[in-house]
């Protein structure tokens, strides 16, 4: 999986839409009703560093496969959907 630009680009991507998950589900849960902030400063960091490490395989995979900008664009608004990695994933898993 890690051999190919694509196949980069979808590990970095399951694990940001994994964490993007935890700090929506539980983070945000444990910050507001059992007023622990901490969760949401940890979480919401590992978060923000897996999101530049998917815009930088994103670019990664631009420049070498040459994606049109409808699919550059998928690819950024499925990093912003909660799940939207998960299914990017399941289409770019069809198409190799």
């Amino acid at each position: 999986m890690f051999k190919t630009p694509i196949g980069r680009f979808r590990a970095v991507g399951l694990y940001e839409g994994i964490s993007y998950l935890v700090l929506l589900a539980i983070a945000m849960p444990l910050k507001y009703f059992a007023d622990f902030p901490q969760a949401v400063k940890v979480v919401g960091m590992l978060h923000g560093v897996l999101f530049v490490l998917y815009m930088l395989a994103l670019a990664h995979v631009i420049l070498v496969h040459r994606w049109n900008i409808v699919k550059i664009f998928g690819a950024i608004i499925a990093s912003l959907v909660p799940f939207g990695t998960f299914v990017l994933d399941a289409k770019l898993r069809k198409q190799s």
